[in-house]
């Protein structure tokens, strides 16, 4: 019951309870008394590429898996300069003119061949992409 000034009347009261915006899925506290306002659903979306159907959230599986695609390439690229920086210091003997021993030139192979795989990967199953394994140093 809520009092009015002129006397009490019951009123919802949906007071530090979450709701979710039907426009963007954004969580937000009640901070006011009475019915939840339009716009905003007790129920929670599942994944951030939900999307309010006027009943439920509904996945765009579209959105999902152009972010999964995304994921996959910033993933490519962060395996192919880990293995870069790890043959680093190979290249500047190499560059220095100095002979490698035959222990660093088959560490220089074999990344250089898990980078062609790391580019050959197909990432069109994002996110379950299997990625290749660095070889041991």
């Amino acid at each position: 019951a809520v009092f009015t000034g002129k006397g009490w009347s019951h009123e919802e009261d949906h007071r530090n309870k979450t709701v979710y915006s039907i426009e963007n899925g954004a969580a937000v506290t009640v901070d006011y008394i009475g019915a939840i306002k339009d716009g905003y659903v007790t129920l929670s979306p599942l994944t951030p590429y939900d999307k309010w159907d006027g009943e439920k959230w509904v996945t765009d599986t579209e959105a999902q898996h152009s972010a999964a695609l995304d994921a996959a390439e910033v993933k490519r690229q962060s395996l192919i300069d880990a293995a870069m920086a790890s043959i680093s210091l190979i290249q500047l003997k190499l560059r220095a003119g100095r002979k490698l021993t035959q222990a660093e030139t088959t560490r220089l192979n074999a990344v250089l061949d898990y980078i062609d795989a790391v580019e050959a990967t197909d990432t069109s199953t994002a996110p379950d992409v299997i990625w290749p394994e660095l070889p041991e140093a």
